[in-house]
């Protein structure tokens, strides 16, 4: 009941969105997140659970993006994670979630009348940075596995407006567990679990309410699981579950005209419907600075 993927807020600059960083210009970003549920999907069936009453996961993520050149941003993340639950007697965990480096390059741009079309590309690998149990469901913090993934990203600009659509392949490698077998569909006498290979996408719609200024965004999004098997019968999760889920959101991001170098933001999600996940909603905030490092770099605006 838990997705291994990282869960961004609005921030100015992540893998999953249109934004580049100027040359030699650094943004660094903190932001809390909080996301909560109460009903999850045991497979199809949605249900909740006494034993755990509400689920609770908050997350502190600091992120930097980095201008190598002007089409080329590098990005990194490194979250701490805390999970409990208001009922039951197991205990929640806390600590490093899974650490992230991403490359996104800038393919095509190419600017019509007064529009922009964009085309990007995004190669990332994440890991676990602690030694957390990822077999600890619902309260683990991440599947325990090394993710590489794959993005496209289109954007249409037209004027204050813009239309994005992305989408993601992830390669996953194995999990291992502190014990040598282990049953879900079979049984395995093992500590390696084969994490299924997923895939995720977003389309995005936004706007410059204020010019450079104030953004507001909203978002649909998802995941599917290219393999898997469902949560069995009153049991609990396990990191080779088939996960699925779509999701709507909203951000803000707010650039403060006197201190062009400072931003704040804020976002909201729900998860619609899913299979093996957590019917969540959740809420992030945050602040951002930018600074130039080397070469020659604008900071008094950020461009999608």
């Amino acid at each position: 009941m838990v997705v291994s993927c990282f869960v961004y807020p609005s921030l100015a600059q992540t893998p999953t969105d249109a934004t580049l960083m100027a040359k030699g210009e650094l943004c660094v970003a903190l932001s809390y997140s909080s996301e909560n549920w109460e009903k999850y999907w045991e497979g199809t069936l949605q249900r909740d659970n006494g034993n755990i009453g509400t689920f609770t996961r908050q997350t502190v993520m600091p992120m930097l993006a980095l201008g190598v050149t002007k089409k080329i941003t590098a990005i990194a993340a490194l979250p701490w994670m805390q999970t409990k639950a208001s009922a039951g007697q197991l205990r929640g965990a806390e600590g490093l979630q899974d650490w992230g480096v991403w490359i996104k390059g800038e393919a095509i741009q190419h600017s019509f009348a007064a529009s922009t079309l964009k085309v990007q590309a995004v190669a990332g690998i994440a890991g676990p940075a602690s030694n957390y149990l990822p077999d600890y469901a619902p309260f683990n913090l991440g599947l325990g596995c090394l993710d590489g993934s794959f993005r496209g990203i289109v954007q249409y600009e037209h004027q204050r407006w813009y239309a994005r659509a992305q989408m993601g392949y992830h390669v996953r490698g194995n999990s291992t567990i502190e014990r040598n077998y282990y049953y879900t569909t079979t049984g395995y006498y093992t500590d390696q679990v084969a994490i299924p290979n997923a895939i995720t996408y977003g389309y995005s719609v936004g706007a410059w309410v204020l010019p450079q200024s104030l953004r507001a965004e909203l978002t649909y999004d998802g995941l599917t699981s290219l393999d898997g098997h469902d949560i069995r019968r009153q049991d609990i999760g396990f990191p080779s579950n088939k996960m699925i889920f779509t999701r709507v959101g909203a951000s803000l991001q707010y650039q403060i005209p006197k201190y062009t170098s400072f931003g704040v933001l804020a976002s909201g999600s729900y998860i619609l419907n899913g299979r093996n996940v957590g019917q969540s909603s959740a809420f992030s905030f945050g602040i951002l600075y930018r600074f130039g490092l080397f070469g020659n770099h604008n900071s008094n605006s950020i461009t999608n």
